[in-house]
């Protein structure tokens, strides 16, 4: 059976921390330079144990890479629903986004940089995946767009705007600490303020809701957040 044809949707404690903790190490020493004795000394897991939930380290990362576009375009159809304004679906689009890599940073490098490690139908899965979600993001901008009108609107490409926009949010791996001063509704206020009103905030500033932020909390891609050892 292909790592593909795997039920991830069933809930399974271990298989999940072998994930966290394989996302971690993918993003401290890199995919290539790991091996699958690493994930076992790091996880406490015997590599038959390993063997038993993934069929190869190609697996746990395809596996990583699945559920986190999973995750975010499955909670972002619900955030949607909240409202039919263009400008507001944007920015609840920014949250979302934000939210969840904010909470789960680990993962989010190992999406930057492993994103052309895998092959095969894993590749064309994941592939799938994210193509559906830079679709969504497209689909946003373009309301956006739509809703201004012709004397407000400066036209832009709207490639050039849907990776901007990923641009700026993905690379918060880089500088953002979590544990930092700047909590999670800082980090969502601030990059949704600049990428929708501009840098000095002229554009649409008044039809953001800004005056009383609410607290975006971060939600984690996985149920337990503590890094634990679990013998076999």
């Amino acid at each position: 059976m292909v790592a593909v044809q795997k039920d991830f949707s069933r809930y399974d404690r271990k298989l999940e921390f072998i994930l966290r903790t394989a996302a971690r190490i993918f993003a401290e020493k890199g995919y290539h330079s790991t091996s699958m004795r690493d994930i076992s000394r790091e996880t406490g897991v015997s590599l038959a144990g390993l063997y038993y939930y993934c069929q190869s380290k190609d697996e746990l990362l395809f596996l990583i890479q699945d559920n986190c576009f999973g995750r975010v375009l499955e909670r972002l159809e619900g955030r949607l629903t909240e409202t039919h304004d263009p400008v507001e679906r944007l920015r609840l689009l920014i949250e979302n986004h934000l939210s969840f890599f904010a909470a789960n940073m680990a993962e989010m490098k190992v999406l930057s940089h492993e994103a052309d490690s895998l092959a095969g139908e894993m590749h064309e899965k994941v592939s799938g995946k994210k193509q559906q979600y830079t679709q969504v993001v497209r689909r946003a901008l373009a309301d956006v767009a739509e809703s201004r009108t012709e004397k407000d609107r400066r036209p832009v490409d709207l490639t050039i705007a849907t990776f901007a926009l990923f641009g700026m949010m993905n690379w918060i791996y880089n500088w953002y600490d979590p544990q930092g001063a700047m909590g999670v509704s800082d980090l969502v206020e601030n990059i949704a303020r600049l990428f929708l009103s501009g840098f000095l905030g002229e554009a649409c500033d008044e039809e953001l809701n800004f005056s009383n932020p609410a607290e975006h909390e971060p939600f984690h891609m996985w149920r337990g957040t503590k890094i634990e050892s679990m013998n076999t």
